[in-house]
């Protein structure tokens, strides 16, 4: 079983492809093909989930009982809304007459709010007579969990029940092996022919020449447990207001605006896709990690978007500290990799957590999730100066730091170090936590436990911020004890870690301190941290930008002239966007302005060759090559939260804002401007309760005008 869950981020087939279509809200999420159509030929991932439950795995259109032509699809920026132009083959009718190629549009428009899929499909006729129209749709669930269909097996199933079918329903249920019946309801408001025990549905038309007709339905996906919301239930009620709803998520950011309109619509559609991401939760938003295999709650990925994002949204990262701080652990639990005062690594649903199958239902396998949360606590305090906040999380605060020392040190040496305690747990358990990331030179997978270089600079950067924590909080001498650790751990890390030969970190340590000798951007990430002293920066980022690393799209997560390279890997020379924009981040931190561009610059011109210029949760790792785009992984997630959320780093990196929020006051301290852009517009960026327009001109620098 472990390594079946170690190993789901390489199944080797290709679930998704350049033809899909992806729709996502919050537990919710679909992915169907451009005719928004799921069909087997599809492929096995596609259907409609959620929960981690996909409720429906089959949905087809059709005219005449004949599939629709395909014109082209799109994602509607705005809304995320899926429209689609189809158009008829030719049509035989019953009479021998015929409906000749191209004489009707049909339009379908389909979106995803609060546990419901929405569609309407309006049918408008160009023919000179009378088109008689049956327009069919067909229906399929198997209730599959979402670790189904991502390639465990399984012994046994519960029971799918006959579809119930009346003359405006379709319910599909299935009764789970966990006691919890899932269904799947779905809803027209009009009355429609259907076969009994067969979840279609079908209804006629009489299309008169230049006029239209339309059809609207939505499909439930409940639990039984759940009560009905108060969420409208047809399409016609729903539609308006997605807008609205839109605008009161956006209001948490401010607007950018460039002189360049390519880099613009980067920023917009990455500020769209990680609004879609943003979970509602008792604590606030929460942005799940991506879609389609991570649309849930993750530690490490929630906690770096708020990172990322802290500059400009620093609401998110006060929702993100109080999710996180509502989970931490309080006792130990093996099976769970659990431990008093660790910081969460996921939370799934679905009946295989529930029974147990997976060990995700609220898993803490994540060396790195409690050291960010202590880091983050920390930042914001210096981005909002919100006293109140940390005053009501410095408990969860104090917890954390006492697991980094009492828990994460496993041998006393003053690094973190994890080894997995659940038995179908993680094996590697920081960021890159595919089985076969962690490596010596040679190619030998390292051995447990292990020290990741970048989880010490997180740590170092955690009790950094915790000491002026302690000292708000009025604990002077536990601000001066976290102080000295710091300063003891970077003097350390850096005799232990740093190697001459390569001008750069090591990957890790193992259990016997033996070095993982292998170039990676986890070096580069230190740089973030600031663990790095200062006359090794320069070094370090030359080392990074070297054509073994640096690809043209950004950096590879460990050297071609690795043991274990594979461009077309998961982990182990392929590119990740966040990877790339926290290392950005820290070279212009060191004052490596002209580094920092470069990364830049690589992510910017790669989401010019991608679809919606999204940046994916990592591309591969080839060189870059003239005249064409980054090679997509075939199984990445799009949109993935920290992925998108690169583009408000990147704006950070250049402008390099500095907040004093006591006294409301903004600074910028960038040194010029990349070469596309000539100027940069903020606007509506908070400063404690002061609000401030921000234009950098590359001619004349920083203009900062108090709204």
């Amino acid at each position: 079983m472990e390594d079946q869950i170690t190993s789901l981020n390489t199944i080797d087939i290709s679930l998704l492809d350049d033809r899909t279509q992806v729709l996502n809200y919050r537990d919710t999420f679909a992915i169907l093909n451009r005719s928004g159509d799921i069909t087997a030929s599809g492929g096995h991932a596609f259907g409609i989930y959620h929960r981690d439950t996909r409720y429906i795995s089959s949905l087809s259109l059709s005219v005449n009982g004949v599939r629709p032509r395909l014109l082209g699809s799109s994602i509607k920026e705005e809304n995320e809304i899926l429209s689609i132009d189809l158009t008829n083959p030719t049509l035989t009718l019953d009479n021998g007459l015929t409906i000749e190629q191209g004489q009707i549009h049909i339009r379908r428009s389909q979106f995803l709010r609060s546990g419901y899929f929405y569609e309407k499909i309006q049918l408008q006729s160009f023919a000179g007579d009378t088109c008689p129209v049956k327009l069919s749709l067909r229906f399929g669930s198997d209730f599959l969990d979402i670790f189904e269909v991502r390639g465990i097996q399984r012994e046994r199933r519960g029971l799918r029940g006959m579809p119930v079918i009346d003359d405006q329903s379709i319910i599909m249920y299935y009764d789970g092996l966990d006691g919890v019946k899932r269904t799947a309801r779905v809803s027209f408001p009009r009355v429609f022919e259907y076969e009994t025990q067969v979840p279609a549905a079908h209804f006629d038309f009489e299309l008169l020449p230049g006029k239209s007709a339309e059809l609207d339905y939505s499909i439930q996906f409940r639990e039984e447990h759940q009560t009905d919301d108060a969420y409208p239930k047809s399409y016609k009620e729903a539609r308006p207001l997605l807008e609205p709803e839109l605008r009161r998520t956006s209001a948490m950011f401010p607007r950018i605006d460039t002189s360049n309109e390519q880099f613009t619509h980067w920023l917009n559609r990455s500020k769209i896709d990680l609004i879609s991401l943003l979970a509602d939760t008792p604590q606030g938003k929460y942005p799940y990690a991506g879609v389609p295999w991570y649309n849930t709650a993750f530690g490490r990925d929630g906690l770096i978007t708020a990172l990322q994002t802290l500059w400009a949204a620093p609401d998110l990262a006060r929702d993100v500290l109080f999710f996180l701080a509502s989970r931490q652990a309080v006792k130990a639990d093996p099976a769970a990799d659990a431990e008093p005062g660790k910081i969460l690594h996921e939370t799934r649903n679905g009946e295989m957590v529930a029974l147990n199958e997976v060990p995700f239902r609220q898993y803490y396998g994540s060396i790195d999730s409690t050291p960010l949360f202590v880091m983050l606590a920390g930042r914001y305090y210096e981005r909002t100066a919100d006293k109140a906040t940390i005053e009501a999380l410095w408990p969860n605060v104090r917890a954390a730091l006492e697991w980094i020392d009492r828990y994460g040190d496993l041998d006393g040496d003053g690094f973190l170090e994890y080894q997995h305690k659940a038995e179908n747990g993680l094996t590697n358990q920081a960021w890159k936590d595919s089985f076969d990331s962690v490596f010596y030179d040679n190619g030998e997978l390292a051995a447990p436990p292990i020290a990741m270089c970048e989880v010490q600079g997180y740590v170092y950067a955690a009790k950094k911020k915790a000491a002026v924590l302690a000292g708000a909080m009025g604990e002077p001498d536990l601000a001066a004890e976290l102080e000295e650790s710091a300063g003891q751990l970077k003097i350390e890390f850096h005799k232990r870690f740093w190697d001459e030969a390569l001008q750069c970190y090591v990957l890790a340590l193992d259990g016997n301190k033996k070095t993982c000798r292998v170039k990676s951007s986890n070096a580069g990430q230190l740089l973030y941290t600031g663990i790095v002293p200062d006359q090794f920066a320069a070094p370090l980022a030359a080392t990074l930008l070297k054509p073994d690393m640096f690809s043209g799209w950004g950096l590879r997560t460990v050297s071609s002239e690795s043991a274990r390279y594979n461009p077309m890997s998961y982990h182990n020379g392929s590119i990740w966007p966040h990877d790339v924009s926290l290392v950005a981040m820290g070279m212009a931190r060191y004052g490596l302005h002209r580094e920092a561009y470069q990364l830049v610059t690589s992510l910017f011109d790669a989401s010019l060759f991608l679809p919606l210029q999204r940046l994916p949760e990592l591309y591969c790792g080839f060189e870059r090559r003239k005249g064409e785009g980054p090679t997509p992984y075939p199984v990445a997630c799009s949109p993935q939260a920290w992925s998108v959320a690169a583009a408000f780093q990147v704006i950070e990196a250049i402008l390099l804002p500095g907040f004093d929020p006591a006294k409301g006051t903004l600074t910028i301290n960038a040194d010029g401007l990349p070469a596309y852009l000539d100027e940069i517009r903020v606007s509506g960026l908070r400063v404690g309760t002061s609000a401030y327009d921000v234009r950098f001109r590359k001619e004349s620098g920083p203009e900062i005008r108090k709204m």
